[in-house]
């Protein structure tokens, strides 16, 4: 028996489309999109955790016509939708979910908690729109669907689990994403974007998102008591030159016409107010948007802490040990397919809801799926999701709008909804469509 979301799906990919504005075809379809979205909202999961969200998108995208393939590098989804000779196009959306506490009094706020891979018991929060993105993917999805007069080429949309840790996209390549199923030609995704008007899109060319590196630095020493300091190397001083000469990497080593941040954010040692320990341990993020830039400063930061010690005294079997137990490459927007997009997206929305936007300092792993040997030339653009006089009273600094990742982020759903689901129909059409 057909579920009854099935059947509201069948209803609506029989209405015929071409008559319509694909505006007027999205509002059309905007009831079951916000269900879909208030279910997904209610119901996140934490990376590697996403079983039942991954279990929902696969079951929407075979029902608009897809062939889907579940459990692709973990949680992952792979949907693809053959229709003749053409490009091959990927839409990627995200599936996890954050450990935060929502706070939004939303009247479907989420409520769940979770084990972490801790062992600790967390609250779980669509606190970065990847509930937005899902129900932007598959409504889009429909909507390509019933449109399959209109383009031509196969389509390939996945649902990638472990964003929020940077490891899904990895997982999925590794699983053959590129291999067992058709490789693109572009890469597109879209991410929310807490402060814009909603509905709105922005556009960043060529480096859009950072690298981004966190960096541990063992340091080690000769601990003994406080009151006879002479006999013992002191970690904690050492690590004290570390941080204190690290703020050179970004003044002196690297181009002012270059970005970069070092930020030490965790420094833990000892025990007791009269006692040298004989360790201490840092914890450094390193952002970059060049590979050059980013080389010079992980190289700069090996130098100080081995040329610290040096100074320090430290036999050669006690030098500081480096590790970078996570990396993120930057997003690279290509500039030809950002141009092709953009000039798409400013036809179809109109100029004032298209903007060029400079890039930002925060991560995002959809980089991997152009950094291939293939160079598969990708976009990601942002999707507005403030209410709009909420986002020119942020834009005029009369008021504040809660970030991304906060227990207060709540899009404005409808006009962010029919925008993703507008925008990304509008972008993929735009490469397969039909003269």
């Amino acid at each position: 028996m057909k579920s009854i979301f099935a059947a509201a799906l069948t209803l609506v990919l029989c209405q015929p489309v071409l008559a319509d504005t694909l505006a007027a075809a999205i509002a059309s379809d905007y009831t079951y999109l916000e269900q879909l979205y208030r279910h997904l909202h209610r119901n996140p999961e934490l990376s590697f955790q996403e079983v039942n969200t991954a279990a929902r998108i696969a079951t929407e995208l075979r029902q608009a016509g897809f062939e889907v393939t579940e459990k692709v590098g973990g949680h992952g989804i792979v949907a693809v939708l053959k229709n003749g000779v053409g490009p091959t196009v990927l839409v990627r959306t995200d599936l996890d979910a954050l450990p935060v506490e929502e706070q939004t009094d939303l009247p479907y706020a989420s409520a769940t908690t979770a084990v972490d891979d801790q062992g600790k018991n967390v609250p779980v929060m669509h606190a970065c729109g990847h509930d937005i993105h899902m129900t932007s993917l598959v409504g889009t999805a429909r909507r390509l669907s019933v449109m399959r007069n209109r383009w031509a080429g196969t389509l390939v949309m996945i649902g990638q689990p472990a964003e929020e840790r940077v490891q899904g996209a990895q997982a999925m390549l590794q699983d053959g994403l590129f291999t067992r199923f058709p490789k693109p030609d572009y890469n597109l995704a879209l991410h929310v974007a807490a402060t814009m008007a909603a509905g709105e899109v922005g556009m960043t060319e060529g480096y859009a998102l950072a690298n981004v590196d966190s960096v541990d630095i063992a340091v080690q020493g000769v601990g003994g008591h406080g009151a006879y300091p002479h006999t013992t190397k002191d970690p904690i001083v050492l690590a004290a030159h570390i941080i204190v000469a690290l703020q050179t990497l970004v003044a002196r080593d690297i181009s002012p016409l270059e970005s970069g941040v070092v930020t030490v954010g965790s420094i833990h040692a000892g025990t007791k107010h009269n006692i040298i320990p004989d360790a201490a341990h840092l914890q450094i993020t390193v952002r970059s948007y060049t590979d050059d830039v980013r080389e010079k400063l992980l190289g700069g930061i090996r130098r100080i802490a081995r040329g610290e010690a040096i100074a320090l005294g430290l036999p050669e079997d006690k030098m500081p040990e480096v590790t970078i137990p996570e990396s993120t490459p930057a997003t690279h927007n290509d500039p030809a397919l950002t141009k092709r997009i953009f000039a798409a997206l400013e036809n179809a929305l109109g100029e004032h809801r298209v903007h060029t936007l400079p890039p930002v300092m925060g991560a995002e792993d959809f980089a991997l799926y152009g950094r291939t040997e293939d160079r598969i030339p990708s976009l990601m653009f942002w999707l507005g999701a403030a209410k709009a006089d909420a986002a020119q009273a942020h834009a005029e600094g009369r008021s504040k709008l809660p970030s991304l990742h906060s227990p207060f982020f709540a899009p404005d759903p409808e006009p962010t909804i029919k925008g993703g689901v507008e925008a990304m129909t509008t972008a993929v059409l735009s490469l397969l469509g039909k003269d």
